[in-house]
């Protein structure tokens, strides 16, 4: 794989990245935001919620949890990290230019989820009436729909069908950033899991709905992704080399971010 961002998802510009919380897009994405806006490739980042049911961090901000105003501080942590990553290109799915025309700006929340007996996440039936999961698909599609033909997207970027880990927001980000790139004939990309991405790059991927995979080697802005891991406050903790998450999950801070090319739907997928 080429170490020129500007090679980087078939040296498409303006490639759309669709995340569900603030936090997910520097975790899983960071460093690949940060080269393809060094590179001037222009990547715009689409968050649908504003994490308003994340866990908080044990310490001073921990009385966050569960309140009105961690809305606010998770919107300015974003605003923070990426101005960490370069990127200038965002919106809120709701807000302009993330909004379809001729409805007023709508918030949608964050839809909350629990730990399944599987060790992975799953809704946990408390979604609000305002939550991401709650409001009508064809809504939250045309919306998305919206950002990517206003801001001229080349491709689109988002979680697998499983939503990475689970969490109900993140498989309908899948859903609906797949069903856009099908409308406007946009290439759909994966973002992929360590494991999954040591076999797809290795031609080992057992997904036969991938066409290729790529990995990027972020090394390059590897400080830039970990000073905007440090402004997820409220979410992680960065420990040398790793990550923590709220939950107390310990991982190292990715120096590789992979991608893979999924295939037009067929029938009945």
């Amino acid at each position: 794989m080429s170490e020129d961002p500007r090679d980087w998802f078939d040296g498409r510009a303006r490639v759309l990245f669709v995340h569900a919380h603030p936090d997910d897009e520097t975790i899983t994405t960071g460093g690949t935001l940060a080269a393809l806006a060094e590179a001037g490739r222009e990547p715009l980042l689409v968050t649908l919620t504003r994490g308003e049911r994340g866990e908080v961090v044990a310490g001073p901000l921990a009385a966050l949890a569960g309140a009105h105003g961690l809305a606010v501080v998770r919107q300015n942590e974003l605003r923070t990290a990426l101005g960490m990553l370069g990127l200038e290109r965002h919106a809120f799915l709701g807000a302009p230019p993330a909004r379809a025309a001729g409805l007023p700006p709508a918030i949608y929340e964050d839809s909350g989820m629990r730990w399944g007996s599987d060790g992975r996440a799953e809704a946990d039936g408390a979604a609000g009436a305002d939550a991401l999961t709650s409001a009508p698909a064809v809504e939250v599609i045309a919306d998305l729909l919206a950002a990517a033909d206003a801001a001229g997207a080349g491709a689109i970027v988002s979680y697998d069908d499983g939503g990475g880990y689970g969490h109900p927001d993140h498989v309908l980000a899948h859903r609906a950033s797949r069903a856009v790139a099908l409308a406007l004939g946009l290439p759909f990309w994966e973002i992929l899991g360590r494991a999954e991405a040591a076999a797809a790059t290795a031609g080992d991927d057992p997904d036969p709905r991938h066409l290729r995979a790529e990995a990027h080697d972020v090394s390059p802005w590897l400080d830039r992704k970990t000073a905007a891991l440090r402004a997820h406050g409220t979410q992680l903790v960065v420990d040398g080399a790793d990550l923590v998450h709220v939950g107390g999950q310990r991982e190292s801070i990715g120096t590789t971010e992979a991608f893979a090319l999924r295939a037009a739907p067929q029938a009945g997928d």
